[in-house]
């Protein structure tokens, strides 16, 4: 334990001296939001570091169909720190800000059909690739060894399957829970997955994955399709005649439109916290990381104050994101089984 300590400080210490370097080195204005959003924002390349004033990033392949053009496919460093190619280039203003564009026959700015693989895009392919090996190899030592108990990281993802399975889709959503158990499980590993390679800053980590409504959207939209799919006659029943006083559906169906607006708030409820909470402790912990260059310029001994407490904040926020991580991957997973249980509810 002594040596832990001695490791962690050492740690905390060399992080401090790094930092405070770093900032001392930088004359410029720093701009934290811009820091802070192009972390968050999905973009056309995966930025890794800088170095002498160069960007260090890998870049990603564009394919894109002009209205008049047709297909294109490039990579994106060809459009990269606001180049133009072959009339297109990344919008820096306006409604399309961050996207691809193209200038048209007539000068104007237009958006063509965008199939690039963008950073989240990119660090999706990659989750889901590490999360399916990660489960065969798991399988497959299952299929070598059925007698035998695994140990190691094979044996934390079984004990996380069978308290998943047993603890919260059993437990929630009834008798027939097995139908339903390989869907509960995948988004579990799959939320918990990418949480957790978020908070890697380490190429290729650190993408804001959960974080992006599109994926956070999908995600509640298979919920919300598998809820009503399996809903029993029961279950549609309460929703459009529901067993209350007469006057509350006649001649204003007041308690079936309030029904069936839950149908669609408990997937929305679902997309939010989730993309919500991932989207917020990323900004807060890049955001406390920025207090070291914003006070460069407020002297040496704020600085040197401001740096101390940027780092031990920002330790104690990834510490709080490790726990948060893992907590959103559960609640996510069992209002899911919940939903899944109270549409296969008979009265």
């Amino acid at each position: 334990m002594k040596q832990a300590g001695y490791t962690i400080r050492k740690t905390v210490l060399m992080l401090f001296l790094l930092l405070a370097g770093i900032a001392k080195g930088t004359s410029q204005e720093v701009n934290v939001g811009e820091i802070v959003f192009s972390h968050i924002k999905d973009s056309y390349e995966w930025h890794i570091t800088k170095w002498n004033n160069t960007d260090i990033a890998v870049p990603l392949p564009v394919i894109v169909r002009s209205a008049e053009r047709g297909w294109f496919v490039f990579m994106s460093s060809k459009i990269s720190h606001g180049h133009s190619y072959n009339g297109f280039r990344v919008a820096t203003e306006g409604d399309n800000q961050g996207k691809l564009v193209e200038i048209n026959a007539a000068g104007s700015e237009v958006r063509p059909l965008d199939l690039s693989l963008t950073k989240n895009a990119s660090a999706l392919l990659f989750s889901s690739s590490l999360l399916l090996f990660l489960i065969l190899r798991v399988a497959s030592f299952y299929k070598r060894n059925p007698l035998q108990t695994p140990g190691g990281w094979k044996g934390m993802i079984e004990v996380m399957v069978l308290y998943i399975r047993d603890g919260v889709i059993k437990e929630n959503v009834g008798e027939d829970y097995a139908k339903y158990s390989s869907y509960l499980l995948t988004i579990f590993f799959f939320i918990l997955l990418n949480n957790l390679m978020g908070l890697i800053p380490i190429f290729p980590f650190g993408a804001n994955v959960t974080g992006n409504i599109a994926i956070t959207f999908l995600l509640a939209l298979c919920t919300f399709m598998i809820v009503n799919v399996s809903g029993t006659k029961a279950y549609w029943k309460e929703i459009v005649w529901p067993d209350t006083p007469l006057f509350l559906k006649l001649p204003v169906p007041i308690m079936p439109f309030v029904n069936a607006f839950e149908v669609f708030t408990k997937p929305f409820s679902l997309m939010i916290r989730l993309f919500a909470n991932i989207m917020a402790g990323h900004t807060i912990i890049l955001g406390l990381t920025c207090l070291i260059f914003v006070t460069v310029s407020m002297g040496a001994a704020v600085n040197s104050g401001m740096t101390v407490l940027s780092v031990i904040l920002t330790v104690f926020m990834n510490f709080i994101e490790l726990l948060v991580a893992c907590i959103q991957a559960y609640i996510f997973t069992m209002l899911s089984a919940v939903y899944i249980g109270q549409a296969k509810a008979g009265h």
